[in-house]
């Protein structure tokens, strides 16, 4: 865990915290204070300002608590709801349910939570336990299966023909309240977990060290720790079953308790409860605060993860007991011995499903293949999205070839390094200072967005102590981090909220013959130059030790193919969006297919992504006609598993 001193600034500053907080709560009172025969007023004071507090308060206490028993049990100080995947789990449930079985909503909401959180859970425990539940190989795979689980939920919603805001419903977390209803709930919730973690007190002491001391020590670890888990999942999925997904509170809640002091688990599970009612009321306060005319500016849950991505970046450096990275299985010894018959195949596939993605597609009463009159009536739109999910393709995979190589991390990519998300915030940056803003000024933005998370990511794994695990997962945080600030944009409302919502979900529906022409034109200009870049890209991997005896300068080789990945990625992302995983797949499948030389490498992913994309382009467009999935969550609904999967297969420490 993480090491902490007794320090008067913490205790202070949680003291100036706690002011704030009340004075915010204050104020809202206050300002809402029924003046005398205002029963208008007054039904607004008691039956939503104050329970509103109330829940605040409860919401923030029962995450803290979950926090601090996910962090004991799993003796990983970076756990909670939101890192392993329980909130997204359980909101993935809730939305199925609501769609599929309304009924259970009605009647058994959170038992429906519960199940979806669980499920995740348990999924990420059985990843991980080849690992022996290493604290940054947890937070990954629950990361991940976070992304799934939101791609499922969004893709569901969209499949039913809902707007597109509905993507963000799993990301909600709004406080407001028209009664103590819910207040009561949580607090009764809260108040029996309490009391089962204070008579569960010796055994949470126990699960702090070794398994075999604790077994010596007569406890039951497997027995225990599921129960202990149990308890921290239900009190998380009722916040989320009532509340929506508030996330990040349970990860600092504790942590920030150990900083002031907390030394014991009774200490910690005392004082983090304590801290994450702050930490909720004081964040509520200040979107209440912040709002205009009445509008908040963005959900609360939005407002944590704003605060979670800098605290997941502040505690990397403190993580301990990570002895390599989480790598994936090795590739296969033996070499492609006929590379160019391979590449030939993969070129022919690539033109066999472009041509049926542009003949074949459903019709009135089944699928049809358009001939004639129908060719020239669907052609039109079809090769478009076809040429720019190719070029889409061709991008991201050139990109994660490029990021493999120089982190040496057969598991990065622009998707899990937070570089599409930077890319992102870049655009959501020139939407809202240059609202007409035409194609070339976007993709500018969207591109030093990205260098920017890129190179913040780069930089934090260059640090002493830093290794290939703490690249991915410091590029999860900028993720979050970018991710929470798009969403605050979008809350926003506005035409950049509807552009952002359109990038989100990376459709490829609205792109005419010019978009995707100039797609194709800039994913050839920028992936070009990397063939040519072919020693570099071979002596990188070997580290900078060796490959600066060798006469290469690793800063300048490094950072030229991390700006034309980081533009690869920014492009590429404007086309399909944050999400696809595809520049993880596709420099995978090719060297798993044997292609170990950067050249041959390079040209089997970009043919392999293109491929990749443009299958999954058909698929979106067909599977759930009349109604479109968005391209870039139908890809990640394939390249989130694949990545889980690469993570179970890690080998034992």
């Amino acid at each position: 865990m993480i090491a902490s001193h007794p320090r008067r600034p913490p205790v202070l500053a949680f003291g100036a915290a706690a002011l704030l907080a009340v004075a915010l709560f204050g104020f809202q009172v206050g300002s809402h204070w029924p003046a005398e025969g205002d029963t208008l007023a007054r039904i607004v004071l008691l039956d939503s300002v104050l329970p509103r507090g109330a829940v605040a308060l409860l919401a923030g206490a029962a995450l803290g608590l979950a926090g601090a028993l996910l962090q004991r049990v799993l003796r990983n100080p970076i756990a909670d709801s939101s890192t392993l995947g329980v909130a997204a789990g359980a909101q993935l449930a809730m939305v199925l349910a609501t769609v599929y079985a309304p009924v259970l909503m009605e009647r058994a909401r959170e038992p429906t939570a519960f199940a979806g959180g669980a499920a995740a859970l348990l999924l990420i425990l059985a990843l991980s336990r080849r690992r022996d539940f290493e604290p940054v190989t947890v937070a990954l795979c629950g990361m991940l299966v976070s992304l799934v689980a939101a791609s499922l939920s969004a893709t569901v919603i969209l499949a039913n023909g809902d707007y597109m805001m509905s993507l963000f419903i799993w990301g909600g977390g709004s406080l407001e309240q028209l009664g103590w209803d819910v207040s009561f709930t949580l607090g009764l919730r809260l108040l029996a977990g309490g009391l089962v973690a204070a008579a569960l007190i010796r055994p949470l002491t126990l699960l702090g060290f070794e398994d075999e001391r604790a077994r010596s020590l007569g406890l039951g670890v497997a027995g225990m720790r599921l129960l202990l888990l149990g308890l921290a999942v239900v009190l998380s999925t009722s916040v989320v079953a009532y509340v929506g997904v508030i996330g990040f509170v349970g990860l600092a809640a504790p942590n920030l308790a150990r900083l002031a002091g907390a030394r014991t688990p009774k200490a910690v599970l005392l004082a983090a409860p304590l801290v994450g009612a702050l930490l909720l009321l004081l964040t509520d306060g200040a979107v209440q605060a912040l709002s205009f005319g009445g509008t908040e500016i963005l959900p609360t849950g939005a407002a944590t993860a704003l605060i979670g991505g800098p605290i997941l970046l502040w505690m990397l450096p403190r993580l301990h007991a990570v002895s390599r990275a989480p790598t994936a299985p090795a590739a296969s010894p033996r070499r492609q011995r006929a590379p160019r018959l391979v590449l030939a195949g993969l070129a022919l596939a690539l033109l066999l499903v472009s041509t049926l993605a542009l003949l074949f597609g459903p019709g009135p009463d089944a699928w049809q293949l358009a001939t004639g009159a129908a060719f020239d009536l669907v052609a039109p739109w079809r090769w478009p999205r076809i040429l720019a999910a190719a070029s889409a393709g061709v991008m991201l995979s050139a990109a994660g070839f490029a990021l493999q190589r120089v982190s040496g991390n057969p598991l990065a990519s622009p998707e899990v390094l937070g570089v599409s998300s930077g890319s992102g915030l870049g655009l959501a940056a020139v939407l809202l200072l240059l609202p007409d803003a035409g194609i070339e000024a976007r993709t500018l933005g969207a591109a030093a967005g990205a260098g920017v998370a890129l190179a913040v990511v780069l930089g934090l794994a260059a640090r002493r102590n830093f290794g290939p695990e703490r690249l991915l997962l410091g590029g999860i945080a900028i993720g979050s981090l970018s991710g929470a600030a798009v969403t605050t944009v979008i809350a926003r409302g506005g035409p950049e909220g509807a552009e952002l919502l359109n990038w989100l979900s990376g459709s490829t529906q609205r792109l005419g013959p010019a978009d995707a022409l100039t797609a194709a034109a800039l994913a050839v200009l920028l992936a070009a130059p990397l063939p040519f870049l072919s020693r570099w890209l071979a002596l990188l991997p070997l580290g900078p030790p060796f490959a600066g005896g060798l006469g290469l300068s690793p800063r300048l080789a490094g950072g030229t193919l991390a700006l034309l990945a980081a533009l690869l990625s920014a492009v590429a992302s404007l086309t399909v969006g944050p999400l696809s995983f595809v520049g993880l797949m596709a420099p995978h499948m090719a060297r798993l297919a044997g292609f170990a030389r950067p050249a041959g490498q390079f040209a089997a992913s970009v043919l392999i992504g293109a491929l990749l994309m443009v299958f999954a382009d058909w698929m979106a467009r067909t599977l759930t006609a009349p109604y479109q999935l968005p391209l870039g969550l139908f890809a990640s609904l394939v390249g989130g598993p694949y990545m889980v999967w690469l993570l179970g297969r890690a080998p034992r420490r």
